[in-house]
């Protein structure tokens, strides 16, 4: 039964950890009897959680120079000790403690934990003392194992991460069999019936990265005697995706341009639209000077999307009139090159993902997501901390099929003629992405469950 007092702690390690936290406590708030929520985000500042109402972080955050990818790197690590780790780690035990112990003096016995992400904020839920929930981001089977059973031990990392009979640790395992323990919510249903088989309470509730990534503008289909004509007439649409994060994401768009390049010179006899999904976070103009040492000049009007069917048409606007009206709006640039068109923004990230054929993608979070979409993407990779090459060797084999990994910008070229000549890859591609990521609408499932298992 749904006690109307419950009060629930949300805790998450990392930047795409708050952001599916964030989705899942936005439809806790619209249940018709919404607990009362604080969250503790343990890595970074939690500022995605600024976007929900009457909701306090209770405790000290701070943003450690790795920015989370310290199990990447042990000079990470090392950075992150020297950094104040081991006292901010302290102090947010201690926040967790105060948090429990001032609702228990109240009175108030219907408290408990969800935890977001992996094995530490599973660990302080397990510490707090109360019954407590965890929806596991990090991990997957899918790492060493697929529906046909366990991948190669040759590729690296499979030998010691399914040495155990589960990529999840029996220490992991037993956080997650404790009494306390009402609900482990896996990101797959491979890894569902893993744990499951484990004596888990495991429940496949679908992923919620893949919630909240409908277009604004969805394009309507149309199926008419040219439509083949009209598919050939049309820009083959590709994203790039650098990542979220400086100084790593503009050393990654160094190496995207080269691929571009490289694409270039072999497709000449098509349209080319390059979509350039580009964090809030990082300068546009930052970004500029490398296009322009590859040939690219900017225009000096913007382009936006706009469908017709199937087929992206590219309005012009005046920008000197747009900054006129609008001086503090960060507007999308635009570059061309021969039959290509290049356009940078920072508001359509949803619209470049469905709009695309394809990604080339040295991103953690994005790429999954477009991936889950059921198209591919072509990673490369890069020098860290994050996207380096045990990350992208990791996102391969937790991606499968999907993502084709390369080990140089000018092999990207190739891989994008190879997909375009193997459709029945395409499909294959196609419904690997829906089985490994899930349908959308994860985050609401979860939130009712949470409240009828929370309380028991």
């Amino acid at each position: 039964m749904r006690d109307l007092g419950l009060k629930i702690l949300c805790l998450s390690n990392g930047h795409g950890e708050d952001a599916i936290a964030l989705r899942i406590l936005r439809e806790l708030q619209q249940q018709s009897h919404p607990p009362e929520l604080a969250v503790f985000p343990l890595v970074g500042e939690g500022q995605a959680f600024a976007q929900l109402e009457n909701t306090r972080i209770i405790g000290p955050v701070q943003r450690m120079p790795s920015g989370g990818f310290i199990y990447m790197d042990r000079r990470e690590l090392l950075r992150d000790v020297k950094g104040g780790l081991l006292q901010l780690t302290l102090a947010q035990f201690k926040a967790i403690r105060a948090w429990v112990r001032s609702h228990q003096e109240s009175g108030n016995q219907d408290c408990a934990i969800l935890a977001v992400g992996d094995i530490v904020p599973l660990l302080f839920a397990w510490l707090s003392g109360l019954p407590y929930a965890f929806v596991g981001t990090a991990k997957s089977e899918y790492h060493v194992r697929d529906e046909n059973g366990p991948l190669p031990r040759k590729l690296r990392g499979i030998s010691w991460e399914s040495w155990s009979g589960s990529v999840y640790l029996p220490w992991e395992r037993w956080l997650m069999t404790r009494r306390r323990c009402r609900a482990v919510f896996p990101r797959d249903a491979l890894t569902t019936e893993t744990l499951e088989k484990l004596g888990i309470r495991a429940y496949n509730l679908g992923n919620p990265m893949m919630d909240g990534l409908e277009p604004e503008n969805p394009a309507p289909g149309f199926y008419g005697p040219d439509a083949e004509f009209r598919e050939m007439q049309r820009s083959i649409v590709i994203t790039l995706l650098p990542g979220s994060r400086a100084p790593e994401a503009y050393a990654n768009w160094q190496l995207i341009v080269e691929a571009v390049a490289g694409i270039l010179s072999v497709i000449v006899d098509r349209k080319l639209l390059f979509l350039a999904a580009i964090s809030p976070e990082l300068n546009l103009e930052a970004l500029r000077p490398i296009l322009e040492s590859f040939g690219w000049h900017q225009e000096g009007d913007i382009r936006t999307q706009q469908r017709e069917g199937s087929i992206l048409l590219s309005p012009v606007y005046n920008a000197e009139e747009i900054r006129k009206e609008s001086p503090n709006l960060q507007l999308p640039l635009t570059f061309v090159q021969k039959k290509a068109t290049m356009i940078l923004s920072q508001q359509s990230f949803n619209d470049y993902l469905y709009e695309a054929d394809l990604a080339v993608a040295m991103a953690g979070t994005a790429t999954e997501q477009f991936v889950g979409l059921g198209k591919p993407a072509i990673a490369i990779p890069g020098i860290g901390p994050q996207f380096t090459p045990a990350f992208a060797d990791a996102q391969s084999r937790l991606l499968g099929p999907s993502l084709i990994l390369v080990k140089h910008p000018a092999e990207v070229a190739d891989a994008v003629q190879f997909l375009f000549r193997d459709p029945d890859r395409l499909q294959l591609i196609a419904d690997n992405g829906l089985r490994r990521m899930g349908e959308p609408g994860a985050a609401a499932r979860i939130a009712e469950y949470l409240l009828d298992r929370l309380v028991i």
